[in-house]
C-alpha cells in the first residue's frame, strides 16, 4: 500500500477542506467505535479540517484484524500524522482515543516533528492510574452485558463483540512509561455524570503537560456525552484552537 493510500485508510477526511483549512483536528474515537461515530466536522468552521482515525476492524476496515496493542497503533499513526503537520493542529480523543492521542503525541515528539497545539482528552483517567474493572478477559455473555450497544440489532452486537474485546485489550494491557511532560496544552473533558472516571483521575492529567491545563465538565452528561453534544464540544474546542489563519 502506498503512503497516500495508507494515510487515506487511517485518516478519514484528510484533505477534505484543503482549500479553506487553516488548521487540523485529528479525532481518536472510543473503544468499539469507528470514524463515523462523531459528527464534529458539521459544527466546526471550514477553517478546521477534521481527520478522524479509522483503526482496522471497523466500518470500511471491518475485514482487517483489529489491533490489540496500543504501541502497534501508535507506530503506524505517528508517522502518518507527521506527514500532515504543515498546518497548526490539535488532537481530540475520547476514552480509548485519549490514550492513543496522548501516546501518539509522545511518539511525534520522539520523531522530532511539529507537535499538536493542544490535546483535548475526554472521559479517560490519567495514564498510569489503574483500570477500575478490566473487561477484556470476560466471557462473551458478561462482556456483552457491559457493552453500550443500545439500539443495535442482537446479531450485529455479536459481530461487534470481538472488536470491542480487541479495543479493551488495547486499553487494558497498555503500560504507561514515564517521560517528561508534553509541551502541548491539555484540555481534559468529561460528562459530570460519567461514573467511569472521577475528578481526581481527570485532574491527574495535569502532570503530563508543562503548558496550559484546563478541566471542563459537561453538566449532567454521561460517559458517551459526545453523541448529541457535538455542537457544545466544537464550541469548547474552537475557544482554544480557533484555527482562523
Amino acid at each position: 500500500m502506498t503512503a497516500d493510500a495508507l494515510a487515506t485508510a487511517w485518516l478519514r477526511g484528510l484533505d477534505g477542506r484543503e482549500l479553506t483549512a487553516r488548521g487540523r483536528l485529528f479525532v481518536f474515537p472510543h473503544a468499539g467505535a469507528g470514524a463515523s461515530a462523531y459528527r464534529l466536522a458539521a459544527h466546526l468552521p471550514d477553517t478546521v479540517e477534521v481527520c478522524t482515525v479509522q483503526l482496522p476492524g471497523r466500518e470500511n476496515r471491518f475485514a482487517e484484524p483489529a489491533l490489540t496493542s496500543l504501541d502497534d497503533a501508535v507506530a503506524t499513526l505517528a508517522p502518518l500524522i507527521a506527514d500532515h503537520t504543515d498546518l497548526p493542529y490539535a488532537f481530540f480523543g475520547h476514552s480509548m482515543g485519549s490514550l492513543i492521542a496522548f501516546e501518539t503525541a509522545r511518539r511525534l515528539r520522539a520523531l522530532g516533528t511539529r507537535l499538536p497545539d493542544r490535546l483535548f482528552l475526554s472521559s479517560m483517567r490519567a495514564p498510569g492510574l489503574p483500570d477500575r474493572d478490566p473487561r477484556h478477559t470476560l466471557p462473551d455473555d458478561k462482556l456483552l452485558a457491559t457493552a453500550d450497544f443500545d439500539g443495535v440489532d442482537p446479531e450485529l452486537q455479536e459481530l461487534l463483540l470481538p472488536l470491542l474485546r480487541a479495543d479493551l485489550t488495547l486499553c487494558e494491557t497498555y503500560t504507561h512509561r514515564a517521560e517528561a511532560p508534553l509541551p502541548c496544552a491539555l484540555t481534559v473533558l468529561a460528562g459530570s455524570d460519567d461514573d467511569s472516571v472521577d475528578g481526581t483521575e481527570l485532574a491527574g492529567w495535569r502532570e503530563h503537560t508543562s503548558a496550559d491545563f484546563e478541566l471542563h465538565l459537561f453538566p449532567g452528561a454521561p460517559h458517551l456525552y459526545v453523541r448529541g453534544a457535538e455542537r457544545q464540544l466544537a464550541e469548547t474546542i474552537t475557544r482554544t484552537f480557533p484555527a482562523r489563519g
